[in-house]
């Protein structure tokens, strides 16, 4: 071969070197059971996998939710001001309302004058499966506001709880809105606050007991109120319950298409019962409270991304809404749909759905605050680097611009936990933070996640508790109104004036 054929051969071949270089795409291209994989230009543009030193972000979330007691008014204003308006942990404001979740402090304040229990729904994907990153919530939410028990369940469990334990016997048939493919539909839409219901007819039980799981909080075990939210019941239907030594009144309903509110008060904690159900009705939810306070209910949705809740009836989820004064409605959604999105349209159309969601809550709750949190960090190996998935970023940020433009209150876990390549980081932390599959919180991250958010509420709390001691006063209205570069000029005036003290 002439010399000039050779080299034209070398150079060919690392032209097509190049080329690959250049359109190999970083994830390899599958084909079959087979990854084939090349090093090239988009893997190189993603860099080095970013490190997070997850001990320093849980250590400056905890250090942004503390205040100096003994500071001055002046002062507690002005950290209510920062965190509301510029901490990356905070709760997103729509408007920057500082008033948004007074009319929920306001009853739960006053649930114990009021004999009052007053629900929060959470609703989210398999982050919250099990009761976790909820019952963290619950268990500060009750200490604060009265309130235990586990609160909202399903009559016939799918998954199991850390919260409790249960179990049911006879004509109990489960129809679920969200599930895999053993899961059945109805031939209606009446799905209820759950998202799903049990058909009873003939004789059922639905029965509970204390749970002995090592993750339960201790306010889960106090039982002394037992609910049944039911519908389009037959003619003498009938339910009873037996509770430790109680044995509750029969009670028996005329036929009715409607919701009905079946409720017994306990004269004390009970640690297991047996709720017995004869003939036919729709079960949405059985709620097992206690005598005043706040109920944080659990609904997880495995591989759910938010968007079926308007295929439920209006009119049922409006009346079983006002039935349980359910006053704050959670939505944690964003993760499922994250393997599915390639592009901002396809984003975009999520939005579109997303919104339909908000205002059918806005509609069947008028009198709920509602709060959307956004997805967790997800990583994703590209050619062997554990990143965050593209494309996560902008979706995490058009969720928040959806809620605030709905005038919803948004929660930016993803930012909270780190940001970008942090889910990597919680899986490698000691202990485990993060699951092996770089999508899930293990019991302890969720733990992590439910302390910041209920912390970042109970801040949202001690400024309307402030604001209340104060009053109308125009110095705190002038302050959370005053623009934030003339209050730091004015601080640093502040600083430059002060002369300390010479004792000696």
């Amino acid at each position: 071969m002439k010399a000039s054929k050779t080299l034209l051969f070398i150079l060919s071949v690392f032209l097509l070197l190049g080329v690959s270089w250049f359109l190999f795409p970083a994830e390899g291209i599958a084909v079959g059971k087979t990854t084939l994989r090349f090093p090239s230009y988009a893997e190189d543009k993603l860099g080095p996998e970013k490190v997070i030193d997850v001990d320093s972000v849980l250590d400056n979330v905890s250090k942004s939710f503390e205040m100096n007691m003994s500071e001055t008014l002046l002062d507690s204003l002005e950290f209510y001001r920062d965190y509301l308006t510029i901490n990356p942990n905070r709760i997103h404001l729509p408007n920057n309302d500082y008033t948004y979740f007074d009319s929920l402090f306001y009853l739960l304040e006053h649930a114990r004058e009021n004999q009052k229990i007053y629900r929060v729904l959470h609703y989210g994907d398999s982050q919250i499966e099990m009761d976790r990153i909820t019952s963290v919530l619950r268990q500060r939410l009750q200490e604060m506001f009265g309130g235990s028990g586990p609160n909202m369940i399903s009559a016939v469990k799918r998954i199991s709880s850390i919260s409790l334990s249960q179990s049911y016997s006879g004509n109990l048939t489960r129809y679920a809105l969200v599930g895999d493919s053993t899961s059945r539909k109805a031939s209606h839409n009446r799905y209820g606050v759950m998202t799903q219901f049990c058909q009873t007819s003939g004789t059922s039980t639905v029965s509970f007991s204390q749970s002995s799981h090592s993750q339960a909080y201790d306010k889960v075990h106090d039982i002394s109120t037992v609910s049944i939210l039911m519908g389009n019941n037959s003619e003498g239907f009938q339910a009873s319950l037996k509770a430790d030594s109680y044995v509750g009144e029969a009670k028996q309903y005329h036929a009715n298409s409607g919701t009905t509110l079946i409720r017994w008060q306990l004269p004390g904690d009970v640690a297991k019962g047996t709720i017995t159900l004869q003939g036919s009705a729709e079960i949405y939810a059985v709620m097992l409270d206690g005598d005043y306070g706040v109920a944080v209910d659990n609904n997880a949705l495995r591989g759910c991304s938010g968007t079926i809740f308007t295929r439920i009836n209006k009119d049922l989820m409006t009346e079983s809404i006002k039935a349980i004064d359910a006053k704050m409605i959670i939505l944690q959604f964003g993760g499922n749909r994250m393997p599915m999105i390639n592009n901002s349209k396809q984003i975009s159309s999520y939005m579109t759905e997303l919104d339909h969601q908000v205002k059918y809550f806005k509609e069947v709750a008028p009198q709920a605050t509602i709060l959307f949190i956004g997805p967790a960090d997800m990583g994703k190996s590209y050619n062997g680097k554990v990143t965050t998935w593209k494309g996560l970023p902008e979706l995490n940020d058009s969720i928040m611009a959806m809620a605030l433009r709905n005038e919803v209150a948004y929660w930016d876990m993803f930012h909270v936990m780190g940001g970008e390549g942090s889910m990597a980081q919680y899986v490698k932390h000691k202990p485990p933070l993060g699951s092996p599959d770089h999508i899930h919180f293990t019991f302890l991250g969720a733990q992590e996640i439910g302390n910041d958010l209920a912390k970042s509420l109970i801040i949202y709390h001690d400024f309307y508790q402030l604001r209340q001691r104060l009053g109308d006063d125009p110095t705190l209205i002038e302050f959370m109104n005053k623009d934030r570069e003339l209050i730091e000029q004015e601080k640093e005036a502040r600083e430059k004036e002060f002369k300390p003290t010479k004792y000696y």
